[in-house]
């Protein structure tokens, strides 16, 4: 029977890269917005790293299902 290990690190490092990536994006699309209903919200960069750094955390739980 394996072990499972807590992998701070390796979790940390999923985080970073997806908060990398969703950097990247706001970089290349640059200033969004939102419209709905006759409104409209700008989205800055910040919303976007967040959802990155999500997304990489959302890879490293579906590594750590197959592992």
């Amino acid at each position: 029977m394996s072990k499972k290990k807590n992998n701070a690190g390796e979790a940390a490092t999923y985080a970073a890269g997806g908060a990398a990536a969703g950097a990247g994006v706001a970089a290349t699309v640059g200033n969004m917005g939102l419209a709905a209903a006759g409104t409209a919200v700008s989205v800055g960069a910040a919303p976007v790293v967040a959802a990155g750094a999500i997304l990489g955390l959302a890879a490293f739980g579906l590594s750590k299902i197959f592992d």
